[in-house]
């Protein structure tokens, strides 16, 4: 199996619009080498701890996403260096990234988790509550973190008329939050789709796929 091959073959199969995070949690630093002598320069992590390893070792041209769940306690570790946190699907959580990101005197950028998959693990917004939470003053009043895109995980399924369908909510998600206006809301990405359904959330207007078994090969726990 080659890294470079993996990447090269899936790199071919996105349009020019679609941003690839190569998801390397768990890997070692070698196999992350390999894809980024290949030309990958965004990396997506789900452990901060293990993030800020890598990121400290690894070259610094490399931009750092936050795929996971984030606990508040440990948005300190990242924030000097984080290029965007995926998972934010709470207000406490953005405030204390714009807490920490004041330290670092920079915006940090990111995704609203929406919760569009039928299964109760998966964390994520209401498309009410996104709402609420975008409009509230308690929002606008952080001046150190940026919204600029909507998150989403479909349920783990063979039906593929079930995932098409979940898709199909976030980007309409996307669109309706896409009108409200604040100083620190810029929606613009749409991050669906992951190694087994990238090609149907392309479809259905995904602008952010993130792929780690199809690169890497299957993660040994």
């Amino acid at each position: 199996m080659s890294i470079q091959k993996n990447l090269n073959s899936i790199k071919s199969k996105l349009p020019e619009h679609v941003t690839l995070v190569a998801v390397s949690k768990t890997k070692p630093i070698s196999d992350l080498m390999e894809a980024y002598d290949a030309g990958q320069r965004i990396f997506g992590e789900n452990k901060i701890q293990e993030m800020a390893n890598k990121h400290v070792q690894m070259p610094k041209d490399i931009k750092w996403h936050m795929i996971g769940h984030v606990q508040s306690n440990k948005v300190k570790y990242m924030a000097a260096f984080v290029n965007l946190i995926h998972g934010v699907d709470r207000l406490k959580l953005l405030k204390e990234i714009n807490k920490q990101a004041l330290k670092h005197n920079r915006i940090i950028n990111c995704l609203l988790q929406i919760k569009i998959a039928s299964e109760d693990s998966k964390f994520g917004l209401t498309p009410d509550a996104a709402i609420s939470l975008i409009t509230s003053d308690a929002f606008s009043a952080l001046k150190n973190i940026k919204i600029i895109g909507v998150m989403g995980m479909a349920t783990f399924t063979d039906n593929n008329n079930q995932i098409k369908q979940e898709f199909d909510k976030l980007k309409s998600i996307f669109n309706e939050l896409k009108d409200h206006i604040s100083p620190n809301l810029k929606l613009e990405i749409v991050s669906m789709g992951m190694s087994s359904d990238f090609k149907l959330a392309i479809e259905c207007g995904s602008t952010m796929v993130r792929v780690g078994s199809s690169i890497f090969g299957l993660r040994t726990y």
